[in-house]
């Protein structure tokens, strides 16, 4: 017994392909939809936003690989966990600049954790909006060198902690 079509339906066959480049494609989808004529349609899936989703939580999957590194001793820029609201953007920004240090650390001890250390620097920078920090930078906001020294674990701790306030807003 063989299938009729009926003409005036599309049928689409699906070839998703996920690439494993989630640093740049956040975990998006390419898929190749072809349809009865032999079009091939390319298309991006980008996963939605759900309500208890954070944009941050490939950044705390990292920070957690990395909190109990022996190979990292580097005295960084901690931010305030207790900045007021307006200044929140500049204080990711700050935390996600001084990932910077830590992966020129990393490369300079050939650290088992750099890939996840990069990882949060590129998903941070990915994460950020460029555009909106010089409408929300207030003069009572500090620059990053103005917050005190603390050690690796310090950091890690207070890096958490704005993350997972962020996701709650």
């Amino acid at each position: 017994m063989t299938e009729q079509r009926d003409p005036s339906k599309i049928h689409l066959k699906s070839i998703c392909l996920q690439y494993q480049l989630y640093l740049l494609l956040n975990s998006h989808f390419f898929c190749l939809l072809k349809n009865g004529m032999g079009l091939i349609i390319l298309c991006a899936y980008v996963p939605k936003t759900e309500a208890g989703h954070c944009k941050w939580a490939e950044v705390l999957k990292d920070l957690e690989k990395i909190k109990t590194s022996k190979d990292i001793d580097v005295s960084l820029y901690t931010a305030d966990t207790d900045e007021d609201d307006e200044c929140q953007e500049l204080v990711m920004r700050c935390f996600f600049l001084e990932t910077e240090v830590i992966i020129q650390e990393c490369r300079i001890k050939n650290c088992s954790e750099t890939q996840d250390v990069v990882n949060i620097w590129k998903n941070g920078n990915t994460g950020l909006d460029n555009s909106k920090l010089n409408s929300t930078t207030s003069s009572k906001c500090k620059e990053c060198e103005e917050y005190e020294e603390k050690s690796f674990t310090e950091f890690i701790q207070s890096f958490v902690k704005v993350i997972q306030r962020d996701c709650k807003h």
